[in-house]
């Protein structure tokens, strides 16, 4: 198992982090979505330019911190504080909802039923607006122990918990030579930046050499991060290396303990298949076959249902055969938070040790895409 540093990357002026649509200012007037937290390809790229060089990164995160701790986003599989079960999961008592019927190619419905996560005031639209949206390591770690969330770690403390970042939208403009009129070409378009909330960080880890690098350069590193050439302060923040070892143990032995397991996917995941040539992105993994059929010809699988939100589309760049920085194509991104019901453990390709050393497929998870932790049902 490869050892992490964790870093607490701290902005110092908003961010400016662009989606992966096209923008050209006389076309699109606005430019920049709101991809927050920053992914993989992005950090990846602001280690290398610190450390001028184009070595090999390996990466997890990125995720949010807060007074020493580590952040998550909510699972979606949650209504405010009340689980979702799969319809093929219930009780016989709750027989009307496994009578009902939906399309079978596609993974069962979800619904909520009261259980030990159900809130009595949840519908109280006061008490709806205190939901964190990101819960911290301790509830995440409670989660992984035990299976449930207590109301406690679900009620905000403060603003950030519900949202930590506030999104700026700036204009920029280009006047005409000798007027104090914009341009009609080009003369004017719109970004949106992110910026956190006072004390709350960004959070990476890297890999051991990586570190002995950026360690090199001394403490308190200064560096560039998104676009217009806006910092962030670099800080390496030990005590998260024992709470993602902690997350980590608990999650392996839920896996190897067997049984109904939840997935949850902590970071966005990328989930892509040629199909004739033309690359293909779903929410859940390809390997993953569903634990209902249609027909006898299909292979029965493990996966049972599936709690996600829109995808996020994610471009890259890479260099060509003669060193042009040129955009990779777009992927869809199934979003963190989205959390997979399957009825036993099952790896994935990427992990298996025959495809280990594939290139195609190390890529996305080196950069920490598709992290995922294992709860107990």
């Amino acid at each position: 198992m490869t050892n992490y540093c964790w870093y607490k990357l701290t902005p110092l002026d908003i961010l400016l982090l662009r989606d992966a649509k096209p923008f050209a200012p006389g076309e699109r007037a606005w430019a920049g979505g709101n991809v927050f937290p920053p992914n993989g390809h992005a950090i990846a790229g602001a280690i290398r330019a610190t450390l001028q060089d184009k070595s090999h990164i390996t990466l997890k995160g990125a995720f949010l911190s807060y007074e020493d701790n580590l952040y998550f986003p909510r699972p979606f599989n949650y209504v405010n504080q009340t689980r979702l079960t799969p319809i093929e999961w219930l009780e016989p008592n709750n027989s009307s909802y496994r009578m009902m019927k939906f399309d079978r190619t596609k993974p069962v419905p979800l619904v909520k039923i009261n259980n030990l996560d159900c809130d009595k005031d949840e519908d109280n639209e006061a008490t709806q607006r205190k939901y964190r949206q990101y819960l911290p390591f301790e509830a995440i770690s409670e989660l992984l122990a035990t299976g449930h969330i207590a109301e406690k770690h679900w009620l905000s403390k403060n603003q950030g918990e519900i949202k930590p970042f506030k999104i700026e939208t700036r204009s920029h403009n280009s006047m005409r030579e000798g007027t104090k009129q914009v341009k009609d070409s080009d003369g004017y378009f719109i970004e949106n930046g992110i910026r956190l909330e006072d004390g709350w960080s960004l959070a990476i880890a890297v890999d051991l050499q990586t570190d002995i690098k950026l360690q090199a350069l001394g403490n308190n590193l200064v560096m560039r991060l998104g676009g217009e050439g806006h910092r962030v302060l670099m800080e390496r923040a030990t005590q998260l290396d024992l709470q993602w070892q902690n997350l980590q143990t608990l999650s392996g032995l839920n896996f190897y303990k067997g049984g109904r397991l939840l997935a949850y996917m902590v970071t966005n995941g990328v989930f892509e298949r040629l199909n004739d040539g033309v690359s293909m992105c779903r929410p859940y993994p390809w390997e993953w076959k569903l634990a209902h059929t249609v027909n006898k010809n299909q292979i029965k699988g493990e996966l049972v249902s599936v709690a996600t939100e829109k995808p996020i589309p994610i471009s890259c760049r890479f260099r060509n055969d003669v060193n042009e920085s040129v955009a990779a194509p777009q992927v869809f991104a199934a979003p963190a938070g989205s959390v997979y019901y399957l009825n036993k453990p099952s790896g994935l390709w990427r992990d298996s040790p025959e495809h280990k050393d594939k290139k195609s497929v190390k890529g996305w998870q080196e950069l920490g895409y598709a992290e995922i932790l294992w709860i107990k049902y």
